[in-house]
């Protein structure tokens, strides 16, 4: 069965959108989606830096991706303003990732693989470590979901249920670096934030409950990862990008429905 490269690509795209389904409806509810994005693009210099010294991509990438929230976070409220803050180190990030590759001499690398994904290309191990970090990401979030709710929804009343919600930060912070590793193979780190942003978004407007809006946005995930990758094997157009195209017309889509079902009420 998994010999079958569609099949694999499938089971990838799939466990990326589980694991960004729950992510995601945090990062817009606490408005984080640039932050989501500089973490997707400092992802860039970890690759590099994987690359030269020989280890896992996806370690690397985790790394440097939990620096940059590390340092985003300390770094908030020392005089910038956090949206400043997240365009220097993201951009910067990127393009010292963009200039360390161009060092590297003797490996051979696909650049536009990791900037726009390569789904197609994806492995039994790499199946392996999608699904692995899906299913920490998940548990992390299960774990953790009342806390991680309460502390989104008012910190003063965190704080007066005994919780902290700089550790719940942190959980968070932890679980969109694993996220942003495991889904480099299947969206790239350009559109990384997509998928955490766009689904979450549109379950929005159609959930009565936050376990619905999470459950519903890894079903539009799951089903823009599959209709994504049907429509780039018969248009022959990039994965990647096309699920991300899917996940944005569902988006407009159950909109529109909802504006008009709004203006008719």
């Amino acid at each position: 069965m998994l010999d079958d490269f569609m099949t694999r690509a499938t089971l990838a795209g799939v466990g990326v959108a589980f694991a960004a389904a729950p992510l995601g409806c945090f990062v817009v509810w606490r408005r984080m989606a640039y932050f989501g994005d500089a973490t997707a693009h400092a992802a860039m210099l970890g690759i590099a830096l994987s690359l030269a010294l020989q280890v896992s991509v996806f370690a690397g990438a985790t790394v440097v991706a939990l620096i940059m929230a590390f340092a985003v976070t300390h770094l908030a409220g020392r005089g910038y303003a956090m949206d400043t803050l997240l365009g220097v180190l993201a951009h910067s990030s990127l393009a010292f990732g963009l200039v360390a590759v161009s060092f590297l001499s003797g490996i051979r690398i696909d650049l536009m693989a990791y900037l726009f994904g390569d789904i197609l290309a994806v492995s039994r191990s790499d199946l392996l470590v999608i699904w692995g970090g899906a299913a920490l990401v998940v548990a992390m979030i299960v774990w953790r979901w009342s806390a991680l709710l309460t502390s989104t929804l008012n910190e003063e009343l965190a704080y007066a249920s005994g919780l902290d919600p700089k550790r719940e930060q942190l959980i968070l912070t932890v679980s969109l670096a694993i996220t942003v590793a495991v889904a480099i193979k299947v969206v790239g780190v350009l559109l990384i934030a997509a998928m955490l942003i766009i689904p979450a978004a549109a379950a929005r407007g159609l959930a009565r409950t936050p376990e619905a809006m999470a459950g519903i946005a890894a079903t539009i995930g799951a089903i823009s990862a599959v209709a994504g990758l049907q429509g780039a094997y018969l248009l022959d157009t990039p994965a990647g990008p096309s699920i991300v195209c899917v996940a944005a017309l569902l988006f407009a889509v159950l909109n529109l429905m909802g504006w008009r079902s709004r203006s008719a009420s």
